[in-house]
């Protein structure tokens, strides 16, 4: 063999090596929404993600994958151009892995809040003044640094107490919400709607006792009378409203990306 012919091997089995080591997960820097139409999201199963993404981008593709933290993993492995899923759930999960941003720009808008019995007109203004309280003192703007800080995890919840003189409060979540609502390291229920229901209990004179269960459970729950109200990262919807009564939104969120940096 040549000197000449055996480095032409050489330099195509190199090329070829590289590609195999880099091609496959080589994808574009994104920095602005627009540059997602027609890429590829991770979202997770059993949600309506992909069919937000879709009023957005038509010709998007996806990856399933079992959870919001698997979806944002992919994306940072490579296997796909962005995640799409909650904001803020997507916010808390970059805040503690590094390389990985939420895109400013929105795929949809929506508002978040806690749901009662249609009937129940007095627990949903006692719920709305607790946040029109807490967002007047400057409370609230305090809460969500908490639960959705820069970097890190979310803060300890506070100790808030109420005599519960006046019975009991039943607050059905899911605890797999996290920051709204989550087992903190010592398996307690802790989260921003935690806090909330805590204060309207408290407001109430009511002692609160969490309920957790699935998250498509709880609307059911509500129904049948098992609990008082409802929060979990709830989207208010006008499918929604036809069964039960939302509390004023408490938070602005939707659906957004998630991508390298």
């Amino acid at each position: 063999m040549t000197c000449s012919i055996f480095k032409a091997i050489c330099i195509v089995l190199t090329s070829s090596l590289f590609f195999m080591l880099t091609g496959c997960d080589k994808r574009d820097k994104i920095t602005k929404l627009q540059q997602l139409d027609g890429k590829e999201f991770a979202v997770p199963t059993g949600t309506v993600a992909d069919k937000l993404v879709l009023s957005k981008f038509p010709n998007a593709k996806f990856k399933y994958f079992n959870s919001a933290l698997d979806s944002v993993l992919a994306v940072k492995s490579g296997k796909a151009d962005a995640a799409a899923y909650d904001e803020p759930i997507l916010k808390n999960i970059a805040a503690k892995n590094s390389g990985l941003s939420v895109l400013p720009e929105m795929i949809t808008i929506d508002n978040y809040g806690f749901a009662v019995q249609p009937d129940k007109q007095e627990l949903k203004k006692s719920i709305d003044l607790v946040v029109s309280e807490l967002k007047k003192s400057g409370a609230y703007d305090a809460m969500k640094l908490r639960w959705l800080p820069k970097s890190g995890s979310p803060a300890a919840m506070p100790e808030i107490k109420s005599s519960g003189s006046k019975g009991v409060l039943k607050l059905g979540t899911a605890a797999v919400t996290e920051p709204f609502s989550f087992m903190d390291g010592s398996q307690k229920i802790v989260g921003l709607d935690i806090e909330i229901a805590a204060l309207v209990a408290q407001k109430l004179d009511m002692k609160l006792e969490i309920v957790n269960m699935d998250f498509g459970a709880m609307i059911p729950a509500l129904l049948a009378g098992k609990v008082d109200m409802i929060g979990a990262c709830i989207t208010i919807t006008e499918e929604r409203a036809k069964k039960v009564l939302f509390s004023e939104p408490y938070y602005a969120g939707g659906i957004a990306a998630l991508v390298k940096e």
